[in-house]
């Protein structure tokens, strides 16, 4: 009898060791497989215990569903906890990730970088908007910020930046970059002070995208305030009907024209109260070191550029050659 006990015993043992090596070859068979997402993919996982994760993990189609998926993810968290923590970020995950390519990500990969750009020239109203549309902000809509005080350039930020930090930033790189015109920058009595600075460089912006025209529209406005001539540019005028919210949709009309405001360089001497957009790195260092000229007016040419003249029979000249070109048929 005792012998009969100790040979079930023994086949007992045998049994469970058998069935926990075929568990522990499956376990660890699926720890190393390819994975059930198609393509690569970027998930958001989110503070939370482990079930929360492996539930995220599930519902981007990272891991496998079913109640058996999660609790091998758990298990492979825990046995590999030596390893490191595991990190709430946007994190992407690559096509068919095994379950050790998981959580290698989740320990080690750096968070997936956002990008968003700010063109030169934008309004404070469209960064604004810019800002509020943004994926992956967090926290209410900063508005508007003090025109001319952001930086167009592109900012890269990660899933959770508060809107009003990521402004912060456009703001400090606007700060930073204009102490570093203003420090080495021609020395005008025209410009006194950096906020003249950015006003100018705001309405050169908006007058010409061509880089080889900013030195000289910002002399041709230097050489008007010299001679205490009006300055008159029409993204001024634009800039006082509507605040930057966009193009008007028609052409200046006279009306328009001789309407007075604070921004309207038609009717006001010298400059307008305040910048007009956001203007660039290149539209500040053109303000900063004019080009020598003595030119006075410019006008479109018809071919995307300016034709500059020192003399007002010169410029009709030039503004006769432009509506030539603009008259039907040619």
């Amino acid at each position: 009898m005792l012998k009969r006990l100790l040979i079930f015993c023994l086949s007992l043992l045998l049994v469970v060791c058998a069935a926990g090596g075929g568990i522990a070859a499956w376990g660890w068979w699926q720890y190393g497989a390819p994975g059930p997402a198609p393509e690569a993919r970027a998930v958001v996982v989110a503070r939370g215990g482990l079930a929360s994760t492996a539930a995220t993990l599930q519902r981007a189609g990272v891991i496998a569903p079913g109640r058996a998926s999660g609790l091998l993810f758990r298990v492979a968290v825990h046995l590999t906890r030596q390893d490191g923590v595991l990190h709430a970020a946007e994190l992407e995950f690559p096509a068919h990730a095994s379950l050790r390519d998981v959580l290698f990500v989740l320990r080690h990969a750096k968070p997936v970088v956002h990008r968003l750009t700010v063109p030169e020239g934008f309004s404070a109203l469209q960064v604004a908007d810019l800002i509020d549309r943004a994926p992956v902000l967090t926290g209410p809509p900063p508005g508007p910020p003090a025109e001319g005080s952001v930086l167009p350039q592109t900012y890269d930020y990660e899933w959770g930046t508060p809107r009003v930090a990521l402004l912060a930033r456009m703001q400090a790189a606007m700060d930073a970059t204009l102490e570093t015109v203003w420090r080495e920058r021609v020395p005008l009595p025209e410009i006194p002070d950096r906020r003249t600075l950015v006003v100018l460089a705001s309405m050169v912006e908006r007058e010409t995208a061509i880089a080889a025209e900013r030195p000289l529209v910002a002399r041709v406005f230097l050489n008007r305030l010299r001679l205490g001539m009006r300055l008159q540019s029409d993204p001024t005028v634009v800039y006082g009907i509507n605040r930057g919210a966009g193009p008007l949709g028609h052409g200046l009309t006279r009306a328009e024209l001789d309407a007075p405001s604070a921004y309207n360089t038609y009717t006001l001497p010298g400059l307008p109260v305040g910048p007009i957009c956001a203007p660039g790195l290149a539209s500040l260092e053109a303000v900063a070191h004019p080009a020598e000229s003595d030119a006075l007016y410019f006008v479109a040419d018809g071919s995307g550029g300016h034709a500059f003249a020192g003399s007002l029979a010169e410029h009709n000249r030039n503004v006769g050659a432009w509506r030539a070109r603009q008259a039907p048929g040619k």
